[in-house]
Order: structure tokens, then C-alpha cells, then sequence
């Protein structure tokens, strides 16, 4: 606890706590980096840097604080008692007059992008990504990972509500989930070990326990791909769900699930939007479409090709999407029934034609963004699809346990994170919206 005059002192960690003070008329304590010195002559704009927002400081020049603000730098961190008033031309509608200055810290070297004349860089990527550590103080980078926690927030907030249990599985496993040679592979004592590629085997475990289950976390995708839309490792937000009337359930789920994010944004991110030009998606209900519908539909629209049967490329997510704006102003789609030959062995099979299955792609602006479906529940018709496959079941016990043991019908999606963000920004690559992004050529810093 702090005392002035014998008394203890208010401290204001939070904008709002500090806006709140400019009615109490007493000092106030706060604390922060400086973002930006503005000299005015006789006084001095100090911009404060606290968690939140930028506080504008007013400092006499004149006055006993003189000597303090000659040795003040752009990114020394101050604790200082003050008064607080309201001033609609400063930033936030409050201006702050600091009676006592200390410096806790000094930087020994300038900062090697500026960060405090404007709201964004203007630098390349390559450079903001090298300059990560202190490239994140910028406005800009403080608003989108804002965003950013405010949408993991609302997922948690909205999966808890609807009666999901937050589960946390394993990263290092001994089985790929997901088939394939995109796997990043370990020494494990000695034994063969892979980096998760999802959660999936996990999850649907653990619908046999609690029903409904969620998890946000990493997984790991050793592709070889330098392309704007690819990662080697992002965060998931994953659920799954027992005793489906059929997929559609899911898709419902995450259509509400995705209202509630943009709401949440709304509410909480009001400031952080507006500055970075975010325009809010609006909509009542997602439109669907098949997958071999939505091929045809772009083929005859817009001319182009199809080259891949059985998967979608980048150039038709982005002319899908491109045709559920111009005809039903939407900037989501839900493509469903996706071959079989593309989906994943767990992937349940459409009973009306066995070479299409009940899974789905969320695209969001001509990307997709989620991929889900409903799982095999029926053990024998688990084990039917592995061998057809030409897959070895041993290796897969622990996992076919749950079949064997009973599961009722179930499924769920991955939505991936930095994907979502990216698309809310209008980003052009990926790699703006991961913190620290990891791709082929990156692991630094």
C-alpha cells in the first residue's frame, strides 16, 4: 500500500478506473510506459502507455518536475500521483497532471521501429515480424490482439453457458489423427512421438464422458507451404458434441457461436474496432451449399475450371465466397458434404451416397476458416472404413476403445484462430494476426 500525506493513495490500474477518478478530486497513482513526448515549450505532453489506452500527461516544464523530464525517454516506465480531469481534446476524454514523477527503467537504445507517431507502422512484414517484441506495443498491434483474446473470451464464455466442459489434451501423442505424412515427428525417450495435429481422438473421448466438450489450444502442421494462409502451428478452438439429431446440429452450434463473438466485439472492442476499420459481420442465419454444387456454381459463374474433384482450391473458396456476397449478401457460407476420399478415416459417411460424408468447411470471406462434421459412433462401422482404407487397427486400440465401448452420435469443428482473425482485419496474410507466428522459415523470437 502507498501513502501520501499519511493516507493510503488510489491507485488507477484500468482506463476506466482512471476516468472514474477525475470525479474524486484527490491524487490519484498510476503507472505505465511512455509511448510518445511531445515538447510545447513551457509544458510537455507526456503519453502514457497503461494496458488499456494511451493517457495523455501534462507537464510543466517550468516547475518542479523539470529536472525529471529532461532525463524522461520514449519507453522509460513511470509510476506517478497525479490529478485526473476530463479534457474532450485529449485521448480517452481525460488528461492526467503528475505532481510526482519516478522512473523505474530506462531504455538503453532506441526503439528500431516507431511506434508512436501513428496508429499503424506502415512497415513491411518482414519487419514488424523480425521487431515482434516491441512492434506489439504499437496501437495497431494492441487493438488486434485485443480483438483477439476478446474472441477466444467469448468462445469460452459461450461454450461454458451452453454446457461444455473445457478439457486440455495432449500435444505429444503417438498416433496422427489425421492420417497423412503432415506430421512433425519426436525422439520421445527413444520411442517415435509426433506434435499433435488436433485434438480429435481426444475430444470425442471425452464426449463420452461429459456429452459436450471444448478446447483452446495448438496444434501442429508440418506442411510445407510458404502461402499467406498457412501456419505450422495455430490455435484451435475445438468442441464436440454428443447425441446429434444430425451434422447440421453442429453448424447451428457455431452459427450461434459466431453471433455471440461478433456481439461480444461489439460491446467490449467498440474502440479497438473503429480504429482499425473493422466492419462487423451481420446475419441472422449461414447459407449452405453442397460441395459439388458449389464447385459447379463457380464454374459456370465466373468461368473457371475445376481442376481438383475432390477438394476445393483457394481460388474457388474465394469465388464461393465471392458468390454469396453479390447473391445473398453473406459473408459466410457453410459448404457441405465433402468426398470421402478427402476426409479424414472418423468422418462419417453420407448414408444416401457413401462417396460424399456429413462433414462441412465454414468459409468466412472466401477462406475457410472452420472444418467439422459428425464422427463414427458404430464400432464395426469404424473398423469397416479403416480397413477399406487399408489401414492397420493395431496402433488405433486405446482409440477404438470408445466405439467399442459405446458412443452415442456425435461431431464437432475446429475453428482456427489467426484464420478468423485474419479475415475480421482484411488481412492479406495470416502471419499479422499469430502473435508469434511459426512457419517454415520462422522460429524467432
Amino acid at each position: 500500500m502507498n501513502y501520501l500525506n499519511g493516507r493510503s493513495l488510489l491507485e488507477a490500474t484500468t482506463f476506466e478506473a482512471l476516468r472514474n477518478s477525475a470525479q474524486l478530486n484527490e491524487p490519484i497513482q498510476i503507472h505505465g510506459a511512455i509511448h510518445n513526448i511531445r515538447d510545447m515549450g513551457d509544458f510537455a505532453f507526456v503519453i502514457l502507455r497503461i494496458p488499456e489506452a494511451l493517457i495523455q500527461c501534462v507537464i510543466d516544464k517550468t516547475g518542479e518536475l523539470a529536472s525529471v523530464f529532461q532525463t524522461l525517454q520514449v519507453e522509460s516506465t513511470l509510476r506517478m500521483i497525479g490529478m485526473v480531469r476530463f479534457e474532450e481534446r485529449a485521448p480517452g476524454g481525460v488528461e492526467y497532471t503528475p505532481t510526482s514523477i519516478t522512473v523505474l527503467s530506462k531504455p538503453v537504445e532506441a526503439l528500431p521501429v516507431n511506434i508512436s507517431k501513428r496508429f499503424k507502422m506502415n512497415v513491411n512484414l518482414d519487419t514488424d515480424l523480425s521487431n515482434r517484441p516491441v512492434t506489439l506495443r504499437s496501437g495497431e498491434m494492441r487493438a488486434r490482439f485485443r480483438i483477439q483474446a476478446a474472441i477466444v473470451r467469448a468462445f469460452r464464455d459461450f461454450m461454458d453457458c451452453n454446457g461444455f466442459v473445457d478439457i486440455r489434451t495432449p500435444k505429444i501423442v503417438g498416433g496422427n489423427a489425421e492420417g497423412g505424412t503432415n506430421v512433425f515427428r519426436l525422439d520421445y525417450f527413444g520411442k517415435k512421438a509426433f506434435l499433435a495435429q488436433s485434438p480429435q481422438f481426444y475430444k470425442q473421448t471425452m464426449v463420452g464422458v461429459f456429452e459436450r466438450v471444448y478446447e483452446i489450444g495448438p496444434v501442429f502442421r508440418a506442411e510445407k507451404h510458404s502461402t499467406v494462409r498457412h501456419l505450422n502451428e495455430y490455435i484451435s478452438l475445438d468442441f464436440e458434441m454428443g447425441y446429434l439429431n444430425d451434422f447440421t446440429d453442429i453448424m447451428n452450434m457455431e452459427t450461434a457461436l459466431l453471433k455471440h463473438i461478433f456481439a461480444t466485439l461489439e460491446k467490449d472492442c467498440e474502440r479497438e474496432c473503429k480504429a482499425l476499420g473493422v466492419v462487423i459481420p451481420k446475419f441472422e442465419q449461414i447459407p449452405t451449399i453442397r460441395f459439388r454444387d458449389a464447385k459447379e456454381a463457380v464454374a459456370e459463374m465466373y468461368g473457371h475450371k475445376i481442376k481438383d474433384p475432390f477438394d476445393l482450391e483457394p481460388v474457388e473458396e474465394q469465388l464461393i465466397g465471392r458468390y454469396f456476397k453479390e447473391e445473398f449478401d453473406s459473408d459466410f457460407v457453410f459448404v457441405t458434404h465433402y468426398p470421402s476420399k478427402k476426409r479424414p478415416f472418423y468422418t462419417m459417411d453420407d448414408p444416401e451416397d457413401p462417396s460424399f460424408t456429413l462433414s462441412f468447411d465454414l468459409l468466412f470471406r472466401g477462406m475457410e476458416v472452420t472444418t467439422g462434421g459428425q464422427r463414427i459412433h458404430d464400432y464395426q462401422e469404424q473398423v469397416d472404413k479403416m480397413l477399406a482404407r487399408g489401414m492397420d487397427t493395431d496402433g488405433f486400440e486405446k482409440y477404438l476403445m470408445i466405439h467399442k465401448h459405446g458412443m452415442p452420435p456425435h461431431g464437432g469443428l475446429g475453428l482456427g484462430l489467426e484464420r478468423l482473425c485474419m479475415k475480421i482485419f482484411d488481412d492479406s496474410n495470416v502471419r499479422s494476426s499469430a502473435l508469434f507466428p511459426r512457419d517454415m522459415n520462422r522460429l524467432e523470437p
